[in-house]
């Protein structure tokens, strides 16, 4: 019998918004919850921690950019280098802007890169018409090459890190907020996606759907999962405290079948976790969802 695959945990620090808290103390909640432990003989590198965190925006508009650059390069040195060992790493804490060191590393390991996004936004808006310079509303976009204008700065790789046919994305319920930007969904150019509503009559077919898709373009593909994806009357630790979530959203059962059926396919090559706000969990109850979640991931990484 083959071993076990080994699992990388990496912790992230950050905060898109550049408060000390929120994000930036989400993998060390979720590590006093037992995340870190639900994942039986991994290793674990600790934390990727930002530092000189700001509230300010920097060149490209997006706020406390250079601490983000500096940390995704970080996370993009960890993952690359669990790949490169044959090992699944596990990046959680922080926001979405993570991707933009995980997608790249996969492509830095095996030639090739994909993406299957489980996020209840397409976090496709261009820099020159985002209404809060956060990164986590941009880093599919940025990944893409789609930035809206020009701009020189490491976010933006040439040729991009990320190709349309290579993208999947599963969940989204933001069709309200894009209209008000007037910002396209990337359906309309081809994207494969199935949005919350389509999910929920299926989690089992668009999962696997989806990674079937992205599995056709590339020999190694990341999974991510942005918590704000499920409804927030069942997991209200998300988004900014005391601004209204978007209502509706992926039930813990959906999102869990959608997560487990992508973690078991062999192309999946590392999953990361992303937007868990601490600061609005004071029971930790959704802490406890994110870790059974885990330990069932685990279950299956066992067995690949």
């Amino acid at each position: 019998m083959a071993p076990a695959m080994q699992v990388v945990l990496i912790g992230v620090q950050f905060d898109g918004y550049g408060r000390a808290g929120n994000q930036t103390s989400a993998s060390q909640a979720l590590r006093r919850a037992g995340f870190a432990d639900a994942f039986a003989g991994a290793t674990d590198r600790g934390d990727v921690i930002a530092h000189n965190q700001s509230g300010a925006r920097g060149p490209t508009s997006i706020i406390n950019e250079p601490a983000m650059i500096a940390t995704q390069a970080s996370v993009r040195h960890h993952v690359a280098d669990a790949l490169s060992r044959g090992c699944f790493p596990v990046v959680f804490g922080g926001d979405c802007t993570s991707l933009l060191g995980s997608v790249p590393a996969v492509r830095d390991v095996t030639g090739t890169t994909g993406l299957l996004h489980i996020d209840g936004h397409e976090d496709t808006t261009p820099l020159d018409v985002s209404e809060d310079g956060e990164g986590a509303n941009a880093e599919i976009g940025l990944l893409l090459g789609m930035v809206g204008r020009s701009i020189d700065s490491p976010l933006v790789e040439s040729p991009p890190a990320l190709t349309l046919d290579a993208l999947a994305l599963l969940g989204q319920r933001d069709d309200a907020w894009r209209r008000d930007l007037n910002v396209s969904s990337l359906a309309h150019i081809g994207v494969w996606k199935r949005d919350a509503h389509q999910v929920a009559l299926d989690p089992s077919g668009a999962a696997r759907g989806a990674a079937l898709h992205v599995a056709e373009q590339t020999k190694a593909w990341w999974l991510h999962v942005d918590v704000d994806v499920l409804d927030p009357a069942v997991f209200p630790a998300q988004g900014l405290p005391g601004v209204p979530d978007e209502p509706g959203g992926l039930t813990v059962e959906q999102l869990t079948v959608l997560v487990l059926t992508a973690v078991a396919m062999p192309e999946c090559a590392g999953w990361s976790l992303a937007i868990y706000d601490p600061e609005q969990d004071p029971g930790g109850s959704c802490a406890q969802i994110l870790v059974d979640l885990a330990r069932q991931v685990s279950a299956i990484l066992s067995r690949r």
